[in-house]
């Protein structure tokens, strides 16, 4: 029975390993646009904390994830601009000892984040709207309440935005660009030369037309 389990257990390790041998990942951004900055978030609420822990807190799930190194900015090859548009709450339960007296609360943050290459200045995407929730007890105190849930909104929100940066078609995107920044000299001068390519064919196709 020991020797059924003990080979029993060395299968099972080397199945283990074997999956995590075979398994890899490998991030889609350029190894060029991988620093980033994240300037404080701004903040049009009057919830006083929320840009800060905001900022905060997208910093440390950059730092967490890994595929970024967070630079100063002026430094950063990518850099996220973000506004903290709307901060709100609705009751959704009631104490009935205390008549219309709300117990629980839904809380909720709009952001507004944009994020530019600045090597290039190319806005990769341009104020895309977030939205957090989250919900909250309270009996007396609302305010301490709605404060202490603040970090697990700022988790939301910075999960979010990492995973939509880090999602982002870089490549695709970059050829585009390069396209698009590519001065009109050297357009013309591309066009030009297929237009000689077309030229030069003309007599030959003419030719193979007669024979």
């Amino acid at each position: 029975m020991k020797t059924i389990l003990k080979s029993l257990c060395t299968v099972l390790a080397f199945t283990i390993l074997s999956g995590c041998a075979s398994y890899s990942w490998t991030s889609e951004v350029p190894e060029e646009l991988r620093t980033i900055s994240v300037p404080s978030f701004e903040n049009r609420t009057m919830v006083s904390e929320l840009g800060t822990i905001t900022t905060q807190f997208i910093l440390r799930e950059f730092q967490r994830e890994g595929t970024f190194k967070i630079k100063r900015t002026g430094d950063a090859a990518l850099e996220v601009q973000g506004v903290i548009v709307t901060a709100g709450r609705d009751s959704i339960a009631y104490n009935r000892s205390y008549g219309t007296r709300a117990s629980e609360y839904r809380y909720f943050v709009v952001a507004e984040v944009s994020v530019i290459n600045k090597k290039t200045g190319r806005v990769l995407f341009e104020k895309r709207n977030y939205v957090a929730e989250t919900t909250f007890l309270t009996q007396n105190d609302i305010l301490t309440a709605q404060r202490n849930s603040a970090q697990r909104i700022a988790t939301d929100l910075a999960r979010q935005i990492v995973d939509d940066i880090i999602a982002y078609p870089y490549e695709a995107s970059e050829d585009s660009s390069a396209e698009e920044n590519k001065p009109e000299e050297k357009k013309a001068e591309d066009k030009k030369a297929e237009d000689k390519k077309a030229e030069d064919k003309k007599p030959q196709e003419e030719e193979e037309k007669k024979q």
